[in-house]
């Protein structure tokens, strides 16, 4: 996603109102582990997204390549 999703114009501007974190887990080391463990994951791509409150709002959880119409889409209700 991030080579052609997060490249379109659209999609920047509408990530352009949140806070990014990417976390690379590309090592699979304890930390790598443990983060995915600890949000249940199996590995990447995986996009989550918080509240202000810092819930995760699971219901919106993007797991997989997703075009940027798509992507779109989903983070419009958010």
């Amino acid at each position: 996603m991030e080579a052609s999703t997060f490249t379109d114009e659209k999609v920047k501007n509408q990530l352009s109102k949140f806070i990014l974190l990417q976390a690379d887990v590309t090592e699979n080391n304890a930390d790598d582990q443990a983060l995915l463990k600890r949000f249940n994951l199996i590995g990447p791509p995986a996009i989550l997204f918080f509240a202000p409150d810092k819930t995760e709002r699971k219901a919106s959880r993007v797991i997989g390549y997703q075009p940027s119409d798509i992507f779109l889409a989903n983070i419009s209700n958010l």
